[in-house]
């Protein structure tokens, strides 16, 4: 498959994506078309297919006007914090070539600007976040955006370091609302300190963010994004204790690797060895978690939507992942390289 210009440019700053992008075809909306589809709904929301972009690839509204116009349906603005988080200097983007699948240890795998298909990146930004003053205004206007069987998702985080992070959570959650976004989705899964150190897997401190969001947002469907999770205990243990508060999980994010260039030197750089990877190495993955999300799901008679990310590039994949119960489908790296993703995935039904 011939790769098309990717609408976020990996060799610029993500400031710089942010002011003058998106780019190739998200750039020219008169090429865009709208394919009919069978009606569907996700969270009670009327949608033309469960199918769309995950927190990342979409900075703005402008990259969410894009995204509509280019038939993803379902479109998350890019996580956002309280307060101003810088992003890491370059390089945040990298083409990774593992042999085969990456695995879930930590593997070491050549990075460099080769974008070839079928492709894997490294996504390493640390969760950047403009200002409430800058975002909330922005974000509204992308929830205004949405057409006809379109929705935008708002996706959130806390922030270690200011209080007690529920609270910061809370926060997150109450600004989110204030732009009418009408689907909520907390972020549990960036591996900013370290694999093994992610939210998501601590399920106590999981279940006092949650009810500390519905507590302060409780009239809009929260999903909660979750990273792979190698163990069944710890995917029990999180159902557990708050399958039957949230209405939705996002899995996965990424899996987390150590990137090298062709010397064998850390390609981005001493200070971070390590990094999260997307696209087609980590497609396994996801559709075994959401393959066991949806088995216990059932077992534990729980009604949450599954939203089943990770390597999606062709309309074959989308099957896949419905057929392993997701009730949802969403696409970064596929579609930052192939923006008429969503309009073949259509055209395929």
């Amino acid at each position: 498959m011939k790769s098309l210009t990717p609408f976020y440019n990996p060799s610029i700053s993500y400031e710089d994506n942010y002011a003058q992008g998106p780019f190739g075809l998200f750039a020219q909306l008169d090429k865009s078309q709208q394919i009919p589809t069978k009606p569907a709904t996700f969270l009670n929301i009327d949608v033309n297919l469960p199918f769309g972009m995950p927190a990342g690839p979409l900075l703005n509204a402008n990259y969410i006007k894009a995204a509509f116009a280019y038939g993803f349906d379902l479109c998350v603005y890019k996580t956002v914090r309280t307060k101003f988080h810088k992003c890491h200097p370059l390089p945040n983007v990298l083409s990774v070539h593992p042999k085969g699948k990456l695995s879930c240890n930590l593997d070491t795998v050549l990075a460099d600007t080769n974008y070839n298909q079928p492709i894997s990146i490294t996504n390493s930004f640390g969760v950047p976040s403009f200002s409430p003053d800058i975002w909330q205004p922005d974000m509204a206007d992308a929830v205004q955006s949405a057409g006809h069987g379109q929705c935008v998702i708002g996706s959130f985080q806390g922030t270690q370091g200011h209080g007690e992070i529920e609270k910061d959570y809370a926060l997150a959650a109450k600004l989110v609302h204030e732009t009418n976004a009408p689907i909520l989705e907390a972020n549990l899964s960036c591996p900013n300190e370290g694999a093994s150190k992610l939210l998501c897997f601590d399920v106590d401190k999981v279940e006092r963010i949650v009810n500390a969001i519905k507590t302060a947002v409780p009239d809009r469907p929260l999903i909660l994004k979750l990273a792979y999770f190698p163990d069944n205990e710890r995917i029990i243990s999180l159902l557990t204790h708050v399958g039957t508060i949230i209405d939705g999980l996002s899995t996965i994010n990424t899996l987390s690797a150590k990137p090298v260039d062709a010397k064998g030197h850390p390609a981005l750089g001493e200070n971070r060895k390590e990094g999260g990877i997307c696209g087609n190495a980590i497609r396994w993955a996801g559709l075994d978690m959401v393959n066991r999300l949806a088995k216990y799901r059932k077992e534990m008679d729980l009604k949450f939507v599954i939203i089943g990310v990770g390597g999606v590039s062709t309309s074959e994949h989308y099957r896949q992942f419905i057929d392993n119960g997701a009730d949802a489908v969403m696409s970064a790296t596929g579609a930052m390289w192939n923006p008429l993703l969503a309009i073949e995935i259509k055209k395929s039904l």
